[in-house]
């Protein structure tokens, strides 16, 4: 691994160690598990209540990845991860389709202005079917490269 992969790694995992504790406060102290994070979408993180889960695990992940020099473990793990949280984000907006609560208003969202009703619902749902497919080819990839480099 080079030097500015096991920086990345260093930078990546310490980033979200501070989010892991500014996460903690806000769904602690401010009880605002359900805060927007846009900002942290990147990580998987769509709330606060997210963050704290999945700032732990990229901080966790990106320590072991640096502490076994394994840069391409690194993104295997992170594609693997996405194809999950895109899987479970195809069956929330699914789901979200068709339950008499709603607790995502249609006009809250982004492709409201293009969509105009509930429909943004499923766009949502096959916009985390597209990111499942690049997730699973991306993990195909990643398997194939990792196991070159352990023979």
């Amino acid at each position: 691994m080079t030097v500015p992969n096991q920086t990345f790694l260093l930078i990546f995992a310490s980033f979200n160690l501070v989010i892991f504790f500014k996460a903690l406060h806000e769904c602690k102290t401010r009880r605002n598990a359900f805060g927007l994070t846009p900002w942290l979408n990147p990580i998987g993180a769509f709330v606060w209540g997210d963050a704290v889960v999945f700032s732990l695990f990229w901080a966790l992940v990106s320590l072991v990845a640096w502490w076994l020099n394994d840069w391409l473990l690194f993104w295997l793990v992170a594609s693997v991860f996405w194809a999950v949280r895109s899987w479970g984000e195809a069956v929330y907006w699914f789901n979200q389709q068709f339950s008499t609560i709603e607790r995502n208003p249609p006009k809250k969202h982004l492709f409201y202005s293009v969509f105009h009703n509930d429909s943004v619902w499923f766009v949502h749902q096959i916009i985390w079917q597209c990111v499942l497919v690049v997730a699973i080819i991306a993990s195909l990839y990643f398997v194939r490269l990792w196991l070159v480099t352990l023979s």
